[in-house]
């Protein structure tokens, strides 16, 4: 059965960090019952460095995994126990911070041999920042990156296909985790029909990045800028049109949220005890973070 549509969620233009500009997709204890098991989009785009230069200075998270997808410009990240990298357009970052990490995320233009290696605007930077919950047992988990340095495109007769973690027709994403939300996440490009089976009862979401396109025959399209939350019963969704936009599927927790800016728990009592970490300088219990490249 083809899924219909329950809803058309706009986003809002906000500022994060130390002054970033962007705009959050979703986000928060307002519209996490409609969005479980994920937490929070940000869609972050600028040409202008003023806009995002400022970056996302030193900040800590637990109880949840962020995810990274760049589409211009790079992003230096470092965390309190001495992990750097950058992220450059293509790449993606899989952080499970757990019980608890110290990070910061510093969005850069392009320089040097970079500008002709990615032959884009150079001042540009554009991604997005998932925001996924983890379950009250995996909490305080010990903190993990996964880093994809080149994140495989599939053509297909309807457009281009990028598989972050999940499976589209037989092929398998680089990210391997084994996880209560069994994630899916596509980064599609679309010029045609595309057809996607879907678990039934799973949460399943559609955020345009570009152009527009027809998610359920009973609605206008979709224009850029809009998430589309599914019904949750049936097992296929299609979309017409020409558009760009990523697709997220993931099993609902259905576990009570205390969410408190960067740290998300079970209960209040358990975000009292991350503020009384932080006040004691306890906060990373684990000093030894897993890091898997792809």
């Amino acid at each position: 059965m083809i899924r219909g549509i329950y809803g058309i969620l706009e986003g809002k233009r906000t500022v994060d960090g130390a002054g970033v500009k962007l705009y959050r997709v979703f986000g928060g204890p307002t519209t996490v019952q409609l969005t479980d098991p994920f937490l929070l989009l940000d869609f972050f785009g600028s040409a202008n460095p003023e806009d995002y230069i400022v970056g996302f200075p030193w900040h800590p998270h637990r109880g949840i995994e962020t995810v990274t997808l760049l589409y211009e410009g790079k992003v230096e990240h470092e965390d309190s126990e001495g992990n750097k990298g950058v992220i450059y357009p293509g790449q993606v970052q899989w952080m499970t911070a757990g019980s608890g990490i110290f990070h910061q995320e510093m969005p850069k233009p392009l320089e040097g041999v970079e500008i002709a290696k990615y032959n884009q605007n150079p001042l540009s930077v554009k991604g997005l920042q998932l925001w996924i919950n983890l379950p009250s047992y995996k909490k305080m988990t010990e903190p993990t990156y996964r880093n994809i340095k080149s994140l495989p495109k599939e053509r297909f007769d309807f457009g281009e296909v990028s598989i972050l973690v999940g499976e589209y027709k037989g092929i398998e994403g680089p990210i391997r985790v084994k996880s209560d939300v069994d994630p899916l996440y596509l980064d599609v490009n679309l010029d045609g029909e595309f057809h996607l089976s879907v678990k039934n009862g799973y949460t399943v979401l559609a955020f345009v990045v570009d152009g527009k396109a027809k998610f359920s025959p009973n609605v206008p399209e979709i224009d850029k800028g809009n998430l589309v939350i599914f019904n949750r019963e049936g097992d296929e969704i299609v979309v017409k049109g020409k558009a760009r936009f990523i697709i997220l599927s993931g099993k609902p927790l259905e576990e009570p949220v205390a969410w408190y800016g960067p740290i998300v728990m079970n209960t209040e009592d358990q975000i009292l005890e991350a503020l009384a970490d932080l006040r004691r300088g306890t906060f990373v219990r684990h000093k030894q973070v897993n890091i898997e490249d792809y």
